[in-house]
Parts: structure tokens; C-alpha cells; sequence
């Protein structure tokens, strides 16, 4: 029994070492390549918008005054979900994002670094669509016109809508033939279907090429640009007054997500449904040499060469051309193709930069009374319990560093919530030890011996340190569920803090303080069982 409580006392002794590195103010982080395995990871405390400040939005729905009537509740309760899951993505942690009136949403981003991205990203309508390009050259940022487009709004003048199966040609072709079978075109404005050959196409811009291996090559980098919405006027467009038509949508995509190849290049990974599967695989198999197009609100992101059949369903969007994507290009393009369309198009009202709404001697002054109460209560735990209290003491240290370091390592936003959910969860950590604590004075004054009075008083306290631990956590889900659908980010806060303590207290206060009172009881109970004033009772059996 002794050589197993030294075994954890020093488990203990290493997990506090390095709790004690990840809570450092200037911790570099863990970046470790191991045999392939990478992984980067660092360490820093984020700050909601009570202590830090950040970026402010007002969105509204950008409709016709006689229209407002036409959508409900849930429609604005939609948008704000596609908001919330963009600013998520964005690395924001714990934004808020609520409604306001009928048709407003206000966003307070804690510390963004990068206003202009979030504004282009959350006022996108995010309407991904896949076009037949044929073989016709798009650069990235154009815009097009597309089947979805025509359908939705009168015919263009001096073209065709063309249907999702209509073979492609440039303009000019168009007015004059459609191409089908095993017709022939001019060899720089044929596009295949079916049987048609075609001579080779022009080269790509850059190295777009769509393989077996799923690749997709981009041209350029993405500028952020205003979304093309319904209430915008038409300028100008790639072949003005030709209609791509769109194999498939955003409904068809299933996952998209920043990742790094082989190289260590920034790319973006994309999956498809089964349905979405099966057209692109349909396609590909019949179009080889074509490009297909990958446009969002109308507006082209990529523009690659099928070079052999795609039937996995899954690929990839890289820049090999210009050395990878920048990591904040990547992530708003994958943003956008995951979390699909707004249901509404939205436009910016107010945009304002905010400071810290506590202040900076509100923080301090809240630390210092944090500090004072931990003070307190630890002092209390000594003049009541002596040793034990001691004892109770050092694993509760053992808890701060615990939580901060999960704090960081998770990680979690430390707003005035969130840190007063840690505050009382650490008063429920004491409050485990002094349940542990009265049973074993009960059991000493009983006469049982030192050490089987300390291991049945764990055991006894356990079934109420348990069931009120429980408890804490069901209200704490509860808090959690009641955050996430109605809004509410700030109670989200409180309620993770309040359940990561209660988690963390059932080891401390189980594990550890049994662990550090083993040990003293072994080591010193003689000393103990001479001095019963440390125990807290006025007389001890003379053996143990």
C-alpha cells in the first residue's frame, strides 16, 4: 500500500510540473514533429469581450420594406445560426450573436484581429454552386451568370437560359448552334458531351488541374468582395450574357475544412453526399478536359481542368501556383462552403470597435477579490481541520492549476461568467473536503485508528460528494443547452467553467487529497497520534 501511494504521489508530483508549465504567462507552446506526426499547439489565455474588447456588428436584413412581413422568426433564427457557425469558425471563441427586433442581429466578435474579413464573411450569402465552364477560361473573382440565376429572374436578352444538361459554348457559338452527338465545333469553343471529341484546350491559368487524386488549383488569391445578392445591380460579367449551367449546389457538399498537404501547403479539404457523388462522378467521367467552376454568390473561386475521372466524392482546393492559400483566405472560403447559404441576405449597419465593458480596474479589483476569498477560505480550512486543512489546501492548488491549464489547453473564454463559474466550483471543492473531513473526525472519535478512520471516511462521503456533483453537472447541461439554442453565449460561459470544476473536483478532492493524507499518515502518524491537536480532535488511539 505504501509503495503504491508513492507511485502516485509522484504521478502527481510530474502532472504538477507540468500544470505549472502550460500556466506560465509566456508558455511557447507544444510543437513536436515526430516521426510524420506533427503537432502544434499553443497555450494562451483568451479573453471574452468584458475584458479584452473587440468588434461590434449590426446586421440587418437587407429586403424591400414590403417584404419584411414575407419571412417569419425562424427565418432570422436561421441566419443567426449560419452567423454563429461562421464566426466559430473564424477561432472567435465565445462570440455573442443574438437577435435584435424583427430583422436585426448584432455580433460582438471578443479580440478579432481582422475586422474586414468578418464583415466580408457574414454579409456573404454564401450561395455555392459547381458550373460547366467547358472549356472556357475563368480567372478567380469573376462574376458569372448562372442557370439558378436565369431561373430565378427573366431570360437574358441575346442568350438562352441553359439547362444543368445543356452542352456549353461560347456566345457567339451559342446563337448559332448547339453542340450534341458527335457534332463538331471550333476547336476553341467546343465543350464535350457525351461521344463529341474535341481538340486539347488552352493551357490553365496557373496550374489548375482536377485528378483522380481530387485536386482542385485555384488561379489567385481571393479578394474580399461585397455579395452579389438579388437587390444588386448586374454590371458586368465573365462572357457577358452567357449562362453557366450549375451542376450541382452547397446542398451537395458535406464538409469543408482547412487542412496542410504533403508539402505543408494551406489547402482545402472538401467532401461530397452521396448525391453529390454521384453527379460529379457522372460528370467527370464523361467530361475529361473540361473545367468545371467553383463560384460562390456568383462569383468564381476556382476554375479547374477534369484530367481523369473523380468518383471518390472527396478532394481538394489548393494553390500550388502561388505557394498555398494564406490561412485566413482559406478559412473563409471553407467557412463559406460549409455553413451554405444565408436564408436572407444581410448587410452591415454599424460597425464599431469596443473596449473592454468591465474596465481595466473592475478587472483588477475583481482578481483581488477573488484572491482574498481563495485567502479565506484556505485559511479556514487550517484553523478548522489543522492538518487535513493543510492537506485539503495543497490539492486545492493543485485545482487552480488544473483549470487554468485546461482553460488554455481547451481552449475556454475567460469573461466574468466563466470566471465565476471557476469561483464556485471551487467552493464545492472545499466543500467535498469538509464532508470528507467531519466523517473522519466522527470515526476518530469513535475510537478507530488513524488510517482506517481516514479510508472510511473517503468511502462513506463519497455517495453525497457523488450525487451532488450530479446534480451540478445536469444543471450545468441544462445552462449549456439553454446557451446554444436561445443564444444566450454568456450563460454557455458560466455553464462549461461551472461543469470543467466539477469534473476537475471530483479528482482533487478524491484522488489527491487521499493521496497526500496516505502518505502524511505513513510517514508521520506517530508524530499525529502524539500531537491529536493537529487532527482536530482531543485524543487519538494509541495505535494505528
Amino acid at each position: 500500500m505504501r509503495q503504491r501511494t508513492v507511485r502516485f504521489l509522484i504521478a502527481l508530483i510530474v502532472l504538477t510540473a507540468i500544470l505549472i508549465w502550460i500556466d506560465q504567462a509566456n508558455n511557447p507552446g507544444l510543437h513536436l514533429d515526430l516521426a510524420g506526426l506533427q503537432i502544434n499547439h499553443d497555450f494562451s489565455v483568451h479573453e471574452g469581450l468584458d475584458l479584452q474588447g473587440g468588434l461590434q456588428l449590426l446586421l440587418e436584413a437587407d429586403v424591400p420594406p414590403d417584404q419584411v412581413a414575407a419571412f417569419d422568426s425562424r427565418t432570422m433564427e436561421a441566419a443567426r445560426v449560419v452567423v454563429e457557425n461562421r464566426v466559430n469558425g473564424l477561432g472567435v471563441t465565445e462570440p455573442v450573436v443574438q437577435l435584435q427586433g424583427q430583422k436585426r442581429i448584432i455580433v460582438e466578435l471578443p479580440g478579432l484581429k481582422n475586422p474586414d474579413q468578418a464583415i466580408a464573411l457574414l454579409r456573404e450569402t454564401g450561395l455555392l454552386e459547381f458550373i460547366e465552364a467547358g472549356r472556357m477560361q475563368l480567372s478567380q473573382g469573376q462574376l458569372v451568370r448562372t442557370s439558378l440565376d436565369v431561373q430565378a429572374t427573366a431570360p437574358l436578352t441575346g442568350s438562352e437560359a441553359i439547362t444543368s444538361t445543356s452542352p456549353l459554348t461560347t456566345p457567339e457559338a451559342a446563337a448559332t448552334q448547339a453542340l450534341s452527338g458527335t457534332e463538331t465545333a471550333p476547336a476553341a469553343t467546343q465543350a464535350l458531351t457525351g461521344t463529341e471529341t474535341a481538340p486539347a484546350a488552352p493551357a490553365a491559368t496557373g496550374t489548375q488541374a482536377l485528378t483522380g487524386t481530387e485536386v482542385l488549383t485555384p488561379t489567385g488569391a481571393l479578394t474580399s468582395t461585397g455579395a452579389l445578392t438579388a437587390t444588386e445591380p448586374v454590371t458586368q460579367y465573365a462572357y457577358n450574357g452567357y449562362v453557366f449551367p450549375t451542376l450541382m449546389t452547397g446542398r451537395d457538399l458535406k464538409d469543408a475544412a482547412v487542412s496542410t498537404d504533403n508539402l505543408g501547403q494551406v489547402v482545402i479539404s472538401f467532401e461530397l453526399t452521396d448525391s453529390g457523388t454521384k453527379i460529379f462522378r457522372d460528370y467527370t467521367l464523361s467530361h475529361v478536359g473540361d473545367i468545371v467552376a467553383i463560384v460562390l454568390d456568383k462569383r468564381v473561386l476556382s476554375a479547374p481542368v477534369i484530367e481523369e475521372p473523380i468518383t471518390t466524392g472527396k478532394g481538394v482546393i489548393s494553390s500550388r501556383a502561388t505557394g498555398g492559400f494564406p490561412l485566413d483566405e482559406a478559412r473563409s472560403i471553407a467557412i463559406e462552403m460549409k455553413y451554405g447559404a444565408l436564408p436572407v441576405p444581410l448587410k452591415v449597419v454599424q460597425n464599431r470597435v469596443i473596449g473592454p465593458t468591465l474596465g481595466q480596474d473592475s478587472i483588477q479589483r475583481s482578481f483581488q477579490a477573488g484572491a482574498i476569498g481563495v485567502a479565506a477560505v484556505m485559511l479556514f480550512m487550517i484553523l478548522m481541520y489543522r492538518m487535513p486543512g493543510v492537506l485539503a489546501n495543497l490539492a486545492l492548488v493543485v485545482y487552480g492549476l488544473l483549470n487554468f491549464a485546461l482553460y488554455k489547453t481547451i481552449p475556454v473564454t475567460l469573461t466574468m461568467p466563466a470566471i465565476t463559474g471557476f469561483i464556485i466550483s471551487t467552493a464545492m471543492a472545499v466543500d467535498a473536503n469538509i464532508l470528507v473531513f467531519t466523517r473522519m473526525d466522527e470515526e476518530l472519535r469513535a475510537g478507530r485508528p488513524l488510517r482506517p478512520a481516514m479510508e472510511t471516511a473517503f468511502l462513506r462521503a463519497w455517495t453525497s460528494i457523488r450525487d451532488s456533483h450530479i446534480g451540478t453537472l445536469l444543471t450545468c447541461i441544462v445552462l449549456y443547452w439553454f446557451g446554444s439554442n436561445y443564444g444566450a453565449s454568456i450563460v454557455k460561459g458560466f455553464a462549461l467553467t461551472l461543469a470543467l470544476g466539477t469534473i476537475i473536483n471530483l479528482f482533487t478532492a478524491i484522488v489527491v487529497t487521499r493521496t497526500f493524507m496516505r502518505f502524511v499518515f505513513d510517514w508521520a502518524g506517530d508524530k499525529l497520534r502524539r500531537i491529536p491537536w493537529l487532527m482536530g480532535v482531543s485524543d487519538l488511539p494509541a495505535k494505528s
